[in-house]
């Protein structure tokens, strides 16, 4: 959620960085200011109301005390009166913070001024690709054949179970996606992330927080007889760990990694775009989190892109970075690198992770805040990121590591798997 005194100072500035977003209403930023306007006033006036009850509460005291007991119910009277004036600014208060609170709550952030302008992933910018793209054999096939012709998962049993986009891993399947989980925790653990283990299901203001709501309520699977939300990242409950907390300045950054199931309602289309594991409902995933000095935040996000970067380097997979357009932005970030694999089967790149600056967004509304050298308290920046989701790299690694007789797996998994191929 944005500030309001950063809108209100930089109203020109908010107009112009939502425009990059593409966001429809932008006289929303002209009704949150009004309303602020009218807020504030309203504020002055019922605190100024209060003090002059106050005083003539006072005054009532010592009149009584010298005798003057007709003076004092005049003194009653105007006290009952500016009583029911405070009641009633009161409740038009009560109103007004609610409607502005209604207004900001829909505003998305604003973009860093370092965000192409574009509408669509086509005008996203490249910024590096790394990697030769494998030249397959002549009988090379997409990795839904391959994981048909090895049995490493069964689409059909998890549509008996579940529905479709619930795959169930078996055998040799399974075993490759623990084994790709735990090097992803190991890998991060051993850069300074502290492993968590989060409820794959939170209330609503936990994924309020961190933006899901009111943006993204459809996407979620709901739980309505308990209020509950199945989590779409592990982003949402790590990140409100330190909801409504002080961190230490000293402390910062403070860098979290989980594993966790991650669901996802939101719509498939048809064709190879949802085919196989290219679009599940159901995907493993193991996510990095930094808590942030604002000053540091973007030092820290190159880190984070460096970080995934290196990951995907180790299994040698093809790859390339894009920086995001305001138009393919997310409602809460400010800045978004996305990592996409090339898959030489299906000759296409599959988006495997994406790492974003969120500045204050999230902690404004987790109050996620600590104190600087002054002793006053300020908000930390968020920031998340994909280390790494495992459908599109697992499809990925199958297809581009693919032979006539098996496929060959990265020497970083062999420890984990067991083996050298499948």
């Amino acid at each position: 959620m944005l500030q309001l005194n950063y809108i209100r100072q930089h109203v020109d500035l908010v107009k112009e960085r939502l425009t990059v977003k593409h966001f429809a209403d932008i006289a929303a930023v002209d009704r949150i200011v009004s309303l602020d306007e009218q807020v504030r006033r309203l504020k002055v006036e019922t605190e100024t109301l209060q003090a002059e009850l106050n005083a003539v509460s006072k005054e009532i005291g010592m009149l009584m005390g010298q005798g003057k007991k007709e003076e004092a119910e005049q003194r009653r009277a105007v006290v009952s009166e500016g009583k029911s004036k405070i009641q009633r600014s009161t409740e038009q208060l009560g109103s007004l913070e609610k409607q502005l609170y209604d207004e900001v709550i829909q505003l998305p952030n604003i973009p860093h001024v370092s965000v192409p302008v574009g509408k669509t992933p086509e005008d996203n910018v490249n910024i590096r690709e790394v990697g030769a793209k494998p030249d397959l054999h002549a009988n090379a096939v997409p990795h839904w054949e391959l994981i048909k012709k090895y049995d490493l998962v069964n689409f059909e049993t998890g549509v008996k179970l579940a529905g479709s986009g619930f795959p169930v891993f078996k055998g040799r399947g399974a075993k490759l996606q623990r084994a790709l989980v735990q090097y992803f925790l190991d890998y991060n653990t051993a850069a300074g992330y502290t492993e968590y283990m989060p409820p794959l299901v939170v209330n609503e203001t936990t994924a309020y927080g961190t933006g899901q709501l009111p943006d993204k309520e459809g996407q979620m699977y709901h739980i309505g007889v308990d209020g509950l939300y199945l989590i779409p990242t592990a982003e949402v409950p790590v990140t409100n760990i330190y909801r409504d907390e002080i961190v230490k300045e000293n402390e910062l950054p403070v860098k979290m990694t989980a594993y966790t199931p991650c669901f996802r309602r939101e719509a498939g289309s048809f064709g190879s775009d949802v085919r196989g594991l290219n679009r599940v409902h159901q995907f493993d995933k193991v996510e990095v989190i930094q808590l942030s000095h604002p000053e540091k935040s973007y030092e820290v996000l190159e880190e984070m892109v460096a970080h995934v970067e290196q990951l995907l380097q180790s299994l040698n997979l093809p790859y390339r970075i894009l920086r995001l357009c305001g138009g393919d932005m997310s409602f809460t970030s400010a800045l978004t690198y996305d990592f996409e694999v090339y898959s030489a089967a299906q000759k296409k790149w599959l988006e495997v992770s994406s790492v974003s600056n969120f500045e204050t967004f999230q902690s404004n509304r987790m109050k996620i805040r600590y104190k600087d050298a002054a002793g006053k308290t300020q908000l930390v920046h968020s920031l998340n990121g994909s280390s790494l989701a495992l459908p599109r790299i697992l499809a990925s690694l199958l297809e581009n590591n693919q032979t006539e007789t098996g496929i060959n797996l990265p020497a970083v998994l062999h420890p984990y798997f067991g083996a050298a191929s499948i």
